[in-house]
């Protein structure tokens, strides 16, 4: 039987153990980002932590259903569109595809589903309608609002006392309004704007509503795990609960999961101070893998402050690792051996990236201490499988050394590719031909061809040998 996952549930504020509806299935939806423009470090974090989380699920449990949305209609979407004078998809589309290439350079695997607001509107109708019938909601000029008070739970997650809450309340603007704390669910549009045709006239939907709505379409109206940043929170995880609660009179989430938040040399980020990290200005700075490792390197539920330093230190952890890889790429076999337990612990105990990466430098030292083919294949087969589960070390290692070298100051490393040489150099000689030319291309991939000459095989950069040739068309 798999060992019980631990994580820290924000509603209970306490660690427990991960409980599901089904036993062999997880449903989990995490709150995905509003495409207006290019994802930063801070979009980042919550895509790379929940990647994380869902590898672990899908080692332990059967069946993984993984929701991550897109917010495709907004007040900053409708604005970016109106000032190009283009409609909402042609900035939504855009946004998207950047989106998914970021991440993909990140190793965040797609979810399961990616379900978009604007595909989503009669669903969203359909739930404002229940809260309307059982009482929680009401339409006052053009516009539906959940009633706050109709839900006697509200402010649980957060920790937040409603009358507090209305102490602090500055003085209210929308006389449309019961409460002060009342929030939308559905919003007139004007002519310029984007609408949808509902029993309350042309609007389109709260921000709010939106998830709950996509929740109950693709997971049921009860799902195992919720998660996003911790700024989601309050208001709207807060929201999310008691809509889709009292909605349908059913538990909503069974635990609460967030990451902390991401500043940039101890200053958070803004536009005003010009340190928003964008993810593909990043990638001119390192891989994206280093990137990924960077941002693990510092627990989810612990505040992380991203700079030069931590990015450095990830690229020189990788080339460690893909180093020691590199000495045994001519080392197969072993496919049978599973991922290390121990990693696996620290990553059911919420998520421990800390002890699992220490114990990933365990797994390089037994590569490098390895003293034979078989113990080395075994060795090699358990550390890449271990780090799989973190995204990590799933590269060919020479063409992985190759990326990272460019970011820092030392020399390629010529062990490990005079090792490749000299192994596809014995298998020419057995006339094993194929994995002579799989070693070759391995190399190849890394930047270099191995040339036969008089003296025996050796390296040469690919530029030089494509470039460099004599009047015969021989190297030079």
């Amino acid at each position: 039987m798999t060992e019980p996952i631990y994580l820290h549930n924000t509603l209970t504020r306490r660690k427990e153990v991960l409980r599901t509806s089904r036993p062999d299935q997880v449903t989990m939806y995490v709150c995905g980002p509003t495409v207006y423009n290019y994802a930063h470090i801070g979009n980042a974090r919550p895509a790379v932590v929940f990647d994380l989380l869902a590898r672990l699920l899908r080692h332990d449990y059967a069946e993984l259903v993984y929701a991550r949305n897109f917010t495709d209609v907004d007040d900053k979407i409708n604005a970016a569109a109106a000032a190009a004078g283009v409609p909402i998809a042609s900035i939504t589309d855009r946004f998207i595809d950047a989106y998914h290439s970021d991440m993909t350079a990140l190793g965040v695997a797609s979810p399961d589903l990616e379900p978009r607001v604007t595909a989503h509107i009669p669903q969203i109708i359909a739930l404002i309608e229940a809260l309307i019938e059982r009482g929680h909601a009401y339409v006052e000029q053009g516009h539906v609002l959940f009633h706050v008070p109709s839900y006697p739970a509200y402010g649980e997650l957060s920790g937040r006392n409603t009358k507090d809450m209305l102490a602090g309340a500055r003085v209210e603007v929308a006389p449309y309004k019961r409460n002060p704390l009342d929030f939308v669910l559905w919003k007139p549009s004007t002519a310029d704007q984007p609408g949808w045709s509902s029993p309350w006239g042309r609007g389109r939907p709260g921000w709010h509503v939106e998830c709950s709505a996509m929740i109950g379409q693709h997971l049921g109206h009860t799902i195992d795990i919720h998660g996003g940043g911790q700024d989601l929170i309050f208001p709207h995880h807060e929201n999310e609960i008691a809509q889709g609660t009292c909605a349908h009179g059913t538990l909503y989430c069974r635990t609460w999961v967030h990451n902390s938040f991401v500043t940039v040399d101890g200053q958070k980020m803004s536009k005003s101070l010009g340190n928003v990290l964008l993810v593909r200005d990043l990638l001119g700075q390192a891989p994206g893998e280093a990137i990924r490792l960077a941002l693990l390197s510092t627990h989810y539920r612990r505040p992380m402050d991203w700079n030069a330093k931590r990015l450095n230190a990830a690229v020189q952890t990788l080339i460690r690792f893909y180093t020691s890889l590199a000495r045994c790429a001519d080392v197969s076999g072993a496919d049978d051996v599973a991922a290390d337990g121990q990693l696996l612990d620290a990553l059911r105990d919420d998520l421990g990236v800390a002890e699992a990466l220490a114990r990933l430098h365990v797994l390089r030292q037994a590569l490098d201490n390895a003293s034979d083919d078989t113990s080395r294949a075994q060795a090699k087969a358990r550390l890449v499988k271990s780090a799989a589960l973190l995204g990590l070390l799933q590269q060919t290692p020479l063409a992985a050394l190759r990326a990272l070298q460019p970011h820092i100051e030392e020399q390629p490393p010529q062990a490990a590719l005079l090792r490749l040489l000299e192994a596809r150099e014995t298998a020419r000689k057995a006339r094993d031909f194929v994995t002579a030319d799989r070693l070759r291309s391995e190399l190849e991939e890394a930047g270099y061809t191995a040339e036969d000459t008089a003296q025996g095989p050796r390296l040469r950069p690919l530029q030089q040998a494509t470039s460099c040739r004599d009047n015969s068309g021989d190297p030079c």
